[in-house]
């Protein structure tokens, strides 16, 4: 009986040592759940809720993007202790979303490329006008048409002229008296030779012993006319211009320089020119002369480049554009950036440049000082290193996050909030 008892004994004893055994797995494992569950919640909490195409939107808990409708992603916050406080920190998805891409900055050669536009025209000093020396009746024009080609020695006109007949009647009477009465005789051949007319004319005038009627005008240059100043039958009094001719075998290209190009711009610099009637033709050259006054209304000088024109390809009033690449050597080893890297507000040229020893975009706002404008460029008198790795493309969206967030941004330098938008500011 007593060794039923005892076994009695240890039975219950047996049982309530694995009750108390169960009961204690039981509630510690439930302790640490709980506090499982409480950290991971505390880390839902904190997570911090962004959209991909909109960086700057902040959230604290899941939801959609209150600008486009988007479902707001969370926002990785690695490396969050390391970054500066005024960087601007986006995701990779969010940055690729919005197309942010950077460049590192470097030293290159500063080249400046002036383009200016212009027209083709005849050499000023090609201009001739060919002129009547002699008054009286236009009895022929043997050019008739603006265009037309004329050479050196050709007849241009034929002319009636009541004066000129009787000055060929008076030497011809002096002629015959010319060894007795040489001064008489010199006087007659004066006279017709402040009329224009040569030697070789009035010997034949001599031998015809004939007085004629219509004397010729001849062109004293080659070239094409550009202007026909008189009609057939006209009159004419002493020196009326007939005709107007420029030799084009030489041409200027007038070009039009505004003032901010003009220090970049000096004479024997090189230009390359085309013309929009030859597409496909680049034309080279030298610049001649730069006007030295600023025309009052167009705000330009004429900068002229001299070209061969022997294959008569360059007419007058041709429109050219042309392209200077000007060396600039006093910012010779300056850092070099594209245009769309900068923000420009009118006093302050910002940049954004990635943080180091980061892997999330991290950028963070800094003030530069900008030189000429390069084309597409500009060069860098300071704020820069070479090195440094810098925003050249979505600017404006990493500055649009860098607002809604409170910090330091384009218009807002000090930082602070600066959207009413519920959930958006430095403190969500």
């Amino acid at each position: 009986m007593r060794s039923l008892f005892s076994n009695i004994y240890v039975r219950y004893g047996l049982i309530a040592i694995g009750g108390i055994f169960i009961g204690w797995l039981f509630f510690h494992s439930s302790h640490k759940t709980e506090d499982k569950y409480q950290v991971n919640a505390q880390n839902v909490k904190a997570t911090i809720w962004t959209c991909a195409m909109h960086p700057q939107i902040r959230m604290n808990a899941p939801g959609k993007c209150p600008i486009c409708g988007m479902e707001l992603i969370p926002l990785s916050q690695n490396d969050t202790t390391s970054i500066d406080p005024d960087a601007i920190h986006l995701t990779k998805e969010a940055a690729q979303l919005a197309n942010v891409s950077t460049s590192v900055v470097s030293k290159q050669k500063p080249v400046k490329e002036v383009r200016m536009y212009g027209k083709v025209q005849a050499d000023e000093r090609s201009l001739q006008s060919q002129v009547s020396h002699i008054p009286g009746r236009i009895e022929k024009l043997m050019l008739n048409f603006t265009g037309e080609s004329v050479h050196r020695g050709q007849i241009l006109a034929l002319i009636y002229s009541p004066e000129l007949v009787t000055a060929q009647q008076e030497l011809l009477e002096t002629a015959k008296m010319k060894q007795s009465q040489p001064e008489i005789y010199e006087a007659a051949k004066e006279k017709l030779h402040q009329w224009m007319i040569t030697d070789n004319q009035i010997a034949a005038i001599e031998n015809s012993g004939t007085v004629q009627n219509n004397f010729e005008v001849m062109s004293n240059t080659t070239g094409v006319v550009t202007a026909r100043r008189v009609n057939n039958g006209e009159h004419i009094a002493e020196g009326t211009v007939l005709y107007d001719v420029a030799d084009l075998s030489h041409v200027w290209v007038m070009f039009d320089a505004y003032e901010s190009d003009l220090p970049f711009l000096k004479t024997g610099d090189k230009m390359t020119f085309t013309v929009q009637a030859l597409p496909g033709i680049n034309f080279n050259g030298n610049i001649i002369f730069i006007d030295p006054v600023i025309d009052p209304v167009t705000r330009v000088s004429k900068v002229r480049v001299e070209i061969n024109n022997e294959s008569g390809r360059l007419k007058p009033e041709m429109f050219s554009t042309g392209i200077v690449k000007a060396d600039l050597s006093e910012y010779r080893n300056k850092m070099i950036i594209p245009k769309s890297a900068v923000l420009w507000t009118g006093k302050r040229s910002i940049v954004y440049v990635k943080q180091p020893g980061t892997n999330e975009p991290v950028f963070k706002i800094r003030e530069i000082g900008l030189g000429p404008m390069l084309g597409n460029s500009y060069v860098v008198t300071d704020g820069l290193n070479e090195g440094e790795e810098i925003v050249t493309q979505g600017t404006f969206s990493v500055d649009a996050a860098a607002q809604l967030e409170g910090k330091p941004s384009m218009m807002n330098p000090q930082g602070g909030t600066t959207s009413s938008v519920p959930g958006l500011g430095p403190g969500n």
